[in-house]
């Protein structure tokens, strides 16, 4: 048996257990594939990474990100959290006030400001959704076609079948039937919310094919988002994103686009700190 230290951080939040949790284990190099993925089904987060010595000279780390179902290339949440467990556990970028992560898309850039922490979002594909698709997805959301203003496939490692809604509104009252959106995609929803709230917009993400029935906050669907919506003036340059109000968290996405570059932060809290034996 095994020991390594282990980090349970939630992400996007400054207030324990009011964000994303994400499990993090160190120095995982000895695990198996099997083993990693095990552990990310007995943990049953939406995610779980596993850090690792780094293959590029660029970067300061390496991780494999799972969910209970299968492995990922890229998330977002995953991303800040395992940037908050390394650097508390004594991690030191080789360039000041910036990290370098190796994950399955390449390097990712993580700004750091404080104690928030911003990744540059990775390349976005962009495709249409076809009405063939788009109906089965509707009617597992309950939704009706009307309320849909725009459609989108947006792939930055995980594929989304991204919704823009009519409203916040219409993006809370949503109550999908998981079991049919399991067999048809990973669905992302945001709507905005009216002036004066404490967020720009709200945002859903249903994960049903890869264990998670819905994401309480979900950093590659906010970062898909942006790229998708503000270059056309759909969402401003700068705006906060509110996600997982249903499941009772108060996570807040930090979006700005600098550029070219969307970047995507949020805060993040340890809850657990140990060691984990396998």
């Amino acid at each position: 048996m095994t020991s390594f230290a282990f980090t349970q951080v939630d992400v996007f939040t400054d207030t324990p257990l009011q964000g994303n949790p994400l499990a993090v284990v160190h120095g995982a190099d000895a695990l198996s594939d099997a083993q990693m993925q095990a552990f990310a089904r007995w943990t049953n987060l939406s995610e779980t990474t596993f850090l690792l010595a780094p293959r590029s000279p660029e970067a300061d780390y390496r991780v494999r990100i799972f969910t209970p179902g299968g492995e990922l290339p890229f998330a977002g949440h995953p991303t800040l959290g395992s940037c908050h467990a390394w650097l508390e556990r004594g991690g030191s970028p080789r360039v000041s006030g910036r990290v370098v992560q190796e994950c399955g898309v390449g390097l990712v850039n993580i700004r750091l400001d404080g104690r928030r922490a911003a990744f540059a979002a990775p390349p976005l594909r962009i495709q249409a959704v076809d009405e063939a698709t788009l109906a089965p997805v509707l009617a597992a959301l309950g939704l009706s076609r009307d309320r849909v203003r725009r459609a989108a496939w947006l792939d930055n490692g995980p594929n989304w079948l991204s919704l823009l809604l009519a409203d916040a509104d219409t993006v809370l009252a949503l109550e999908p039937d998981h079991a049919a959106l399991k067999n048809l995609a990973k669905v992302g929803v945001v709507g905005p919310h009216a002036r004066g709230a404490d967020a720009d917009v709200e945002v859903r993400a249903f994960a049903a094919s890869i264990g998670v029935p819905e994401d309480p906050v979900t950093g590659s669907l906010n970062a898909g988002l942006a790229q998708w919506l503000i270059p056309d003036g759909t969402l401003p340059a700068r705006y906060v994103a509110a996600q997982g109000t249903r499941m009772a968290r108060s996570g807040r996405v930090q979006i700005e686009r600098d550029g070219d570059t969307v970047w995507v932060g949020g805060h993040s809290v340890s809850c657990i700190r140990g060691e984990l034996h396998l």
